[in-house]
């Protein structure tokens, strides 16, 4: 054990905590919600942040605030893709001349 926890850099103290800590058991409510909260957020091509997606929820019937949604999401690890503006790439008022393109 020592030697794991070594190469781990963790301290046995902390492996040992961590074995002792009884299992977080998810409700079958939560598990609806969890289900529902990926649903979602894959529909929405990952754009939904945590208020729109608690306003979905409230209006599904869930009751939970943004500060849980938030939690929720943080856990599932669904991070929203923000949009990149758009940028022009095509500079059509240059004072370079226009190059020959052969005949047409």
């Amino acid at each position: 054990m020592n030697l794991l926890c070594e190469i781990l850099a963790v301290h046995r103290s902390t492996y040992y905590d961590w074995v002792n800590r009884p299992c977080k058991v998810i409700g079958p409510e939560e598990l609806v919600l969890r289900r529902r909260m990926k649903g979602l957020f894959v529909a929405s091509r990952e754009s939904l942040g945590s208020r729109m997606m608690m306003e979905n929820l409230q209006n599904e019937g869930f009751v939970l605030g943004r500060d849980r949604v938030r939690r929720l999401m943080k856990a599932l690890n669904l991070k929203v893709k923000q949009k990149r503006k758009y940028k022009i790439t095509t500079d059509s008022k240059h004072a370079f001349p226009v190059a020959y393109s052969g005949p047409s």
